[in-house]
C-alpha cells in the first residue's frame, strides 16, 4: 500500500544528526517484561529504545503505546503467514543509509548514540514491512477479494495526472547454486566462487543452461514477465542497475548463492502496469490508508489479550 517506510523529515533528521551527534547515551539497565500482547513480550528495553526513537524524530507520543501497537501488528502478520526475512530488513536498512549518503557504520553509530540501537530500528523496519503487506491484504478483502480493478485504478491515475503511467517490464532468469544448511560452513565459499565464475561468463539467458551443465546442484529458473513494481525488494535495486544481457552481483541467500540474469527489459504502458505503479506509489485507496490502519488496529486491540506486568 505504501511505498515509503520512513518519512522524508525523519530521513533528513538522521542525515543531519550524522554530522554532529549531541544526543546522550542512555545507561544500560536490566530489562524486564512490561506487557504481554497476544503472547508477544514487550520489555522495558523495547520501550526505552522506542522513546529514544521518538526523540530522534522530534515526535510526540507514548513509547509504550507504540510498542503495544507494533506487537499487535506483528501478531496479525504472523496470523496471516507474512514473514519478512532478515535479508529484506538488512537491505532496507542499507538503502536507508545509502539514500542519506551514509555508510552503514555511520547509521549504526547514530542509532547507538541516540539510544535507539540498530537492532531496534531494524525491528521497526520489519514491523513496517509486514504491516504494509497485512494492510494490502485487508484492503483487497474490503474491495471484494480482488482489490480495485485495473480499469478503476487506471481511471484514478488518469484523474490524478492525466497520463497513463508506464513501467519497465523485465524477463528474468534466476540462477541458484544450492547449498544445504548442513554443508553451508564447509562449502559456501566454494559455491560462491563457482557462481562468480558463471556470472562472469553470462551474456544472455539463452546459454545459461549450457553453462550449468556439469555443475552439481545448480537450478536455473525462468521467472517470466515481471514489472518493475513487482520486483522482490531485496533484488530490485540490483536488477534496475543491470543492463540487458547482464547479471546482478552474486548474493548469499537462504538457499545458497544466487544471481539474476536480465534477459530483456522494455517500457510498457498498459492497465496492469498502471495498476502496479499506482499501488507501489501508495495511491491505492487514496488517503484512506491512515483511516484503514486506525480501524484495523482498533479491531485488533479490541480482540487482543494485553497483560500489564
Amino acid at each position: 500500500m505504501r511505498k515509503y517506510l520512513f518519512s522524508a523529515s525523519f530521513a533528513l533528521l538522521v542525515a543531519a544528526t550524522s554530522v554532529s551527534i549531541t544526543l546522550p547515551t542512555l545507561p544500560a539497565v536490566a530489562s524486564s517484561i512490561k506487557y504481554v500482547v497476544n503472547n508477544i513480550p514487550v520489555t522495558s528495553t523495547d520501550i526505552q529504545h522506542r522513546a529514544a526513537f521518538l526523540r530522534l524524530q522530534h515526535r510526540k507520543g507514548s513509547a509504550s503505546d507504540e510498542m503495544i501497537e507494533q506487537a499487535l501488528k506483528m501478531a496479525e502478520a504472523k496470523r496471516l503467514g507474512i514473514r519478512i526475512s532478515d535479508s529484506q530488513v538488512n537491505d532496507a536498512y542499507a538503502r536507508f543509509a545509502s539514500n542519506n549518503k551514509m555508510k552503514l557504520s555511520q547509521l549504526d553509530g547514530i542509532m547507538a548514540k541516540a539510544g535507539v540501537t540498530k537492532e531496534h530500528f531494524k525491528e521497526y523496519i520489519r514491523a513496517q514491512m509486514a504491516w504494509n503487506q497485512a494492510l494490502s491484504a485487508r484492503y483487497r478483502a474490503e474491495q471484494g477479494g480482488t482489490g480495485t480493478s485495473e480499469t478503476d485504478v487506471v481511471r484514478k491515475m488518469l484523474d490524478k495526472s492525466g497520463n497513463k503511467p508506464s513501467a519497465t517490464e523485465y524477463m528474468l532468469q534466476q540462477v541458484i547454486f544450492v547449498v544445504p544448511k548442513a554443508e553451508r560452513s564447509a562449502t559456501l565459499g566454494k559455491r560462491k566462487r563457482e557462481a562468480e565464475a558463471m556470472r562472469a561468463r553470462f551474456n544472455g539467458c539463452s546459454t545459461t543452461r549450457d553453462f550449468a551443465k556439469g555443475l552439481l546442484d545448480v537450478t536455473v529458473k525462468d521467472l517470466g514477465r515481471i514489472l518493475a513494481p513487482q520486483l522482490p525488494p531485496d533484488w530490485a535495486d540490483q536488477i534496475k542497475k543491470t543492463k540487458t544481457g547482464g547479471a546482478t552481483a552474486v548474493r548469499e541467500t537462504e538457499r545458497g548463492v544466487e544471481f539474476i540474469g536480465i534477459c530483456s527489459a522494455r517500457e510498457v504502458s498498459d492497465d496492469k502496469a498502471a495498476q502496479l505503479v499506482l499501488q507501489s506509489e501508495g495511491f491505492e485507496g487514496g488517503g484512506a490508508n491512515d483511516e484503514l490502519t486506525k480501524k484495523y488496529v482498533a479491531e485488533l486491540k479490541a480482540k487482543a489479550r494485553i497483560v500489564e506486568r
